[in-house]
């Protein structure tokens, strides 16, 4: 039996998998070829590809090993797999406009099938079934995913497998954090997750450090901003060990600008702006986002005069990422907008410019600031 998937399975170490043992002259053969360039496509992670040969695997197994074999599961799972890496944004932006239960239908049948086959070889509690039913809540909306995912949950509470149970929590977790279906439950499945990796794992394993990511994010969000900087500061410590720039290590940084401009200590804030300089190469022909804004106040007399306009401002941010000598080169409604507009860009915090290794200023540099009422 083989299980080979271009999504990292949840329970690598807590299902074991037998290795299918292929004869030369299986590999000779078509499905042999076409699952060997399967193999090839996940390892150059070539989406494409993958989902190419992870079909046409799955077809030619299907005739090979029998409609109910555990390998004919096994190779559905890594279609239904590639077909849900490749969903477009316009699938899952569906979600919001429609209230459709199948997102990605021949993903969704394929996750149906190996459900089906490892329901009868292992059983319809074996953990072997998490697996499928978390890819059933990814081809579904998040409306129904619930299901799937409240009984990936039941399984994995009936094995007492701590990391099983971790790894199923984060789950529910990551499919309905951005969702109207996030909830208290759902938000503390992922501090169950970050407590049982901190006991079961080592501070340097990846799928901690990126829950802990995850947590801070939770924390800073939630303004608890003491927590949310040491997880934080401590994922930032862990990235710092890889040979390359990770995104979430990025992100850490910025929150921590954030944090620590809204606490007033600028020069904690400033050691973070500088180590996203260094990491972020600068973009000539496009205008830098601010990592931490202050918006202006909108003039009480225009507010309430119904007046809108705008400020239109150049300035250079300096080697450590602060605003410097900021001017109003043009504005439209009033001077007070003008006047607002620089006040609160004086606040506001870059990542430096970086050349050959150092710090530079970056000069004239341009933002325009809006100011409107909504009507209602």
């Amino acid at each position: 039996m083989f299980k080979t998937s271009i999504k990292s399975n949840l329970f690598k170490a807590a299902i074991l998998t037998s290795v299918l043992t292929v004869t030369a002259a299986a590999y000779a053969s078509e499905f042999g070829d076409v699952y060997s360039a399967y193999q090839t496509a996940v390892t150059e992670k070539n989406k494409a590809d993958t989902e190419r040969y992870a079909l046409q695997s799955y077809e030619l197994g299907k005739v090979k090993f029998g409609a109910d074999s555990i390998n004919t599961g096994n190779l559905a799972l890594n279609a239904g797999n590639a077909l849900i890496a490749n969903m477009s944004k316009q699938t899952f932006e569906k979600e919001v406009k429609q209230k459709a239960k199948v997102l990605q239908p021949q993903a969704f049948e394929l996750y149906q099938e190996t459900l089906k086959i490892y329901s009868e070889h292992y059983g319809d509690n074996g953990i072997e079934l998490i697996d499928p039913l978390l890819g059933l809540s990814d081809a579904s909306s998040k409306k129904y995913a619930r299901e799937y995912l409240d009984e990936a949950l039941d399984i994995a509470e009936d094995s007492d497998n701590a990391m099983v149970i971790a790894d199923t929590k984060m789950a529910y977790f990551e499919r309905l954090v951005n969702s109207r279906y996030y909830t208290r439950k759902v938000r503390n499945y992922a501090f169950d997750a970050h407590e049982a990796y901190s006991e079961l794992l080592p501070e340097d394993a990846m799928k901690r450090v990126l829950n802990s990511f995850r947590v801070a994010n939770v924390r800073f969000a939630e303004k608890d901003y003491d927590e949310s900087e040491v997880l934080f500061l401590g994922v930032i410590t862990q990235f710092q060990k890889l040979d390359y720039n990770h995104p979430y290590e990025l992100a850490a940084h910025a929150k921590l600008v954030q944090i620590y401009e809204l606490d007033g200590e600028r020069e904690k804030s400033t050691q973070h702006c500088i180590a996203i300089g260094s990491m972020k190469p600068w973009k000539e022909d496009i205008e830098p986002t601010p990592l931490f804004r202050k918006n202006p106040d909108y003039p009480t007399s225009y507010a309430r005069m119904g007046k809108s306009g705008s400020a239109q401002l150049s300035f250079t941010i300096d080697e450590m990422g602060f605003v410097k000598d900021p001017v109003v080169i043009d504005t439209i409604g009033g001077e007070k907008f003008a006047t607002e507009s620089l006040l609160a860009l004086k606040l506001w915090r870059y990542a430096p410019k970086f050349v050959d290794g150092k710090a530079v200023e970056a000069k004239e540099v341009r933002v325009q600031l809006e100011y409107y009422i909504e009507k209602r």
